[in-house]
């Protein structure tokens, strides 16, 4: 039986344990991964390739395929029977082999999604995966992260948890480290962290005490199985379209089936030839095929560190009007450094920890501080290790500074305050508390100022002054922070730490923008894609780096959260479209921007880090988690995560978005004219009186062609060269948008007019064999100068180059060699029931189906003409 760890003691309950506040050694830490296994809740059971290969064979189309081979050997055709199964297993095969890689892509996304936390082991602190988490093992939590092991907390610092994942219970508990006594209900347990639950505020340290399914959550595990994955848009936009399309195909196939049978063909051969037909007509896989291509894309913008956590989100990203971005390490390369101090005598050139000013201001940085920096490794915020480095480089370590003066007390930074405070036991035994945050924060709970001669009251003259520093500072686009202290003779409470401190000085870091930022602003522009600031820097900070990275214009307009409370709802819905940035905002003021712009008729990407970010973040068509100093609650409420914290990443996700919707149009272009082209000169071909231009078998062939590499390598087609240059896409936009639906029809009118030619012309000198063959041929062939043709809707394809997508080339020949052996060899004539054609009959079924190729390549021409007038 376990023990009641919320009963024991901290020392009992490391001691039972085995570990301590150093946390268990690599070595102990792997043999109990070994023993307990990962710390992962077990899943619902997935289907087995064997099981997924076998769902290919329940699809209706599928079913009534077989039945037409059960037709077929009953009337004794064993070839057909034969072929038609061979063709079903091909099928199941293609239909496996996508979703199989479509199901390990989606896989590779979800353990790339894994959160990491923050681990003591050989007494460093270390980042490792939540799953290698192991019983005994100490973790350090902070605001904003998701609880992924049951803890037992040993320290707890203003701890507030959120553990409406377990109890039900929205509002957040207080923690303590203290044992409890008697029977404790589970919510009641406040010295124990749960799985699953949520820092919302403050700072603490636990000690593993159950993993994976032997938490609490664990043990309800069932009633978080995630739900069935939702349709995209476009999958529901395309099942629809494909239901009502099935009707017209079936009602087509009835028509040819009687009309056969009126004019005295066989049942068999009709009813065969309208089963295959139905099958070949209906595009039963395009939402499947979708679901791939999205899938697939989404995996290969992992390769562009934008990991995608929600598939609907690939689809939106075309349709993104306004990047609403964080500055610091998005647009800045988050590799601070602490390179200025101002005190009340001005620019500090030496900084001497045995000056009065300079000593107290560099013990502020280390002492006020949650980073750490051991050995080579470095964790924390990026600003508060530069603040440690500085003190390194000045002789002070955190490690050496807490042994004189220990942490006793904090009150955590909050975005309302702007201020982080941590309170100290000095080593006379007195306590003092530092405090860092916005100098306009720190003003105003500061009467004092720290000088040589000590601390005297701070006068407007010393305010404005220490304001010209922090300005001159900032508009230079070096951030600033500033410092305070205060002594006490007896035990300080956080709640009255900020009261009545002493100001000490300024500190300048500087956080250079990325090179790329620049660049990929300037294609946003291009794409026609606004982008926009929002920050809790200081204005004149934000609009340096806005400017040079090139989101300010020399007439463009910034706002700080203060003016932005000054303006009514209705006011700043009309002027929120010509601010570029946005200025010591609040997470709250992130929603209103958000709302105001998706009010306005914009598609807003929106970034955030931090736990209060999340209702933006939801709020936004596209909510943009940041993969390195986003919190977990950041991530759960996002669409998309950048991996390297990186704006031109955003950009080289929306341009991946853009290609993934182009080719999608550029498959279902192809995909559904040329089965309108099969039904097409079928249809026409009976109501002109001429024979059945093609067999079943050989419809069966022509659709397998068709649906299979072509088509999937379209899926592959690189970027066309307009595609960010082009506003984005209208989401309302219907996908035959543009031409679409009149292309489909025109295509396969032209298809089919193709084929009945070269039925009427052989048909004057051979037989029905020889005819059907090539017109077998010719359908096959336009099928192959189609999908060479619709390449790009706008730009040729000798602008693009021919040699530019080697797949979709390759099964082009392919399926051209293929369709020749059907042609040429014997023991594939008797299959296919086809004759030889004679070079000149080869030619002119080339020719003709070559036309499509041309018509489409003048209907891009026509285009291209009419949009440059």
């Amino acid at each position: 039986m376990k023990p009641d760890w919320h009963l024991l003691t901290t020392d009992a309950v490391l001691e039972k344990l085995g570990t301590g506040k150093n946390g268990l050694a690599s070595t102990e830490a792997k043999d109990r991964l070994a023993k307990y296994g990962q710390n992962l809740l077990k899943e619902a059971p997935k289907k087995s390739p064997f099981l997924l290969f076998l769902k290919q064979f329940t699809d209706v189309l599928v079913l009534i395929l077989i039945a037409a081979a059960v037709i077929s050997a009953f009337t004794g055709d064993v070839t057909d029977t034969i072929v038609i199964i061979f063709i079903v297993f091909l099928n199941a095969t293609i239909g496996f082999t996508q979703e199989y890689r479509a199901e390990r892509a989606m896989d590779a996304l979800k353990k790339l999604e894994a959160p990491f936390v923050t681990a003591i082991r050989d007494g460093l602190h270390t980042r490792i995966p939540s799953q290698d988490i192991v019983i005994g093992d100490i973790i350090e939590l902070s605001a904003g992260e998701k609880v992924s092991a049951d803890l037992r907390l040993i320290e707890s610092y203003n701890l507030n948890v959120e553990e409406a994942a377990l109890t039900g219970e929205s509002l957040p508990v207080e923690k303590s480290s203290e044992p409890l006594q008697g029977t404790v209900s589970l919510a009641d347990r406040r010295n124990i962290a749960f799985m699953g639950t949520i820092i919302t505020y403050g700072r603490g340290i636990g000690v593993v005490t159950a993993t994976g399914m032997d938490t609490e959550l664990g043990k309800i595990a069932h009633l978080i199985q995630e739900a069935k994955d939702k349709k995209t848009p476009i999958q529901e936009r395309l099942e629809r379209m494909g239901k009502w399309l099935a009707v017209v195909a079936l009602l087509l196939c009835a028509v040819i089936f009687t009309a056969g049978i009126f004019r005295g063909e066989p049942i068999q051969l009709m009813l065969l030839t309208a089963i295959s037909l139905a099958v070949a007509a209906i595009p039963e896989s395009l939402p499947a095929v979708i679901t791939i291509v999205l899938a697939l894309g989404a995996y290969r913008m992992v390769k562009a560190n934008a990991l995608i956590r929600k598939l609907p989100s690939v689809e939106t990203l075309g349709s993104v009007t306004t990047i609403c971005s964080d500055k610091t390490g998005t647009l800045t390369l988050n590799k601070m450094s602490a390179e200025l101090i101002y005190t009340i005598d001005g620019l500090e050139k030496e900084w001497n920890i045995d000056d009065k000013i300079i000593g107290k201001l560099l013990h502020a940085m280390v002492l006020c501080n949650d980073a750490n920096i051991e050995a080579d490794k470095r964790t924390g915020d990026p600003m508060e290790i530069a603040l440690l480095q500085a003190g390194i480089h000045t002789g002070i370590t955190k490690e050496d500074a807490l042994r004189d003066y220990p942490r006793v007390n904090e009150l955590p930074f909050d975005s309302s305050r702007k201020r982080m405070s941590t309170i100290h036991k000095t080593p006379d035994g007195k306590q003092i508390v530092f405090v860092k945050g916005a100098v306009d924060s720190l003003f105003e709970v500061s009467p004092y100022i720290l000088t040589d001669s000590g601390v005297k009251e701070m006068g407007n003259a010393d305010k404005e002054q220490m304001f010209i520093y922090n300005e001159e500072m900032a508009s230079k686009g070096v951030r600033v922070l500033g410092f305070a202290y205060r002594d006490a003779k007896k035990e300080i409470q956080p709640d009255k730490a900020e009261n009545d401190l002493v100001f000490i000085g300024l500190v300048g870091l500087k956080d250079p923008p990325r090179d790329e930022a620049r660049d990929a602003v300037f294609q946003c522009r291009n794409a026609g894609i606004r982008p926009v600031m929002i920050t809790g820097d200081h204005p004149a900070t934000a609009a340096a780096i806005a400017r040079d990275v090139g989101i300010l214009s020399a007439n463009g307009r910034s706002i700080t959260g203060k003016e932005m409370s000054d303006i009514s709802d209705e006011e700043f819905k009309s002027i929120v479209e010509n601010i570029s940035v946005f200025a010591r905002v609040q997470p709250e003021d992130k929603v209103r921007i958000v709302n105001a712009l998706r009010e306005n008729g914009h598609i807003v990407a929106m970034t955030g880090d931090g736990v209060n970010d999340a209702p933006a973040l939801k709020g936004a068509n596209i909510g943009v988690a940041m993969g390195i100093t986003g919190t977990d609650v950041s991530k759960e409420a996002s669409d998309m995560i950048l991996l390297d914290d990186n704006f031109a990443t955003i950009v080289k996700a929306i341009k991946e978005g853009r290609i993934i919707y182009d080719n999608i149009r550029k498959f279902i272009r192809y995909m559904l004219s040329t089965n309108s082209g099969e039904v097409l000169t079928m249809f026409f071909a009976i109501l002109l009186g001429m024979p059945l231009p093609l067999l079943p078998i050989q419809i069966l062939w022509v659709n397998l062609v068709t649906d299979s590499l072509p088509a999937l390598a379209l899926g592959l087609e690189p970027a066309e060269r307009d595609v960010m240059k082009r506003p984005p896409r209208n989401p309302k936009e219907s996908i035959f948008a543009r031409g679409m639906w009149q292309h489909i029809i025109w295509v396969g009118c032209l298809m089919a007019a193709g084929v009945i030619f070269v039925m009427w012309y052989e048909l004057r000198n051979s037989d029905v064999r020889h005819m059907q063959s090539m017109a077998f041929f010719t359908l096959a062939m336009f099928q192959m100068a189609n999908v060479m043709g619709i390449r790009s809707e706008r730009e040729s394809l000798f602008a693009i180059g021919i040699f530019s997508n080697t797949k979709l080339l390759g099964a082009v020949l392919l399926t051209f060699i293929l369709q020749l052996m059907i042609t040429y060899l014997p023991i594939f004539q008797k299959i296919f029931k086809t004759t030889a054609l004679s070079l000149f009959e080869l030619v002119l079924c080339l020719v003709v189906s070559s036309t499509v190729f041309f018509a489409v390549e003048a209907e891009k021409a026509f285009l291209r003409q009419r949009e440059r007038q």
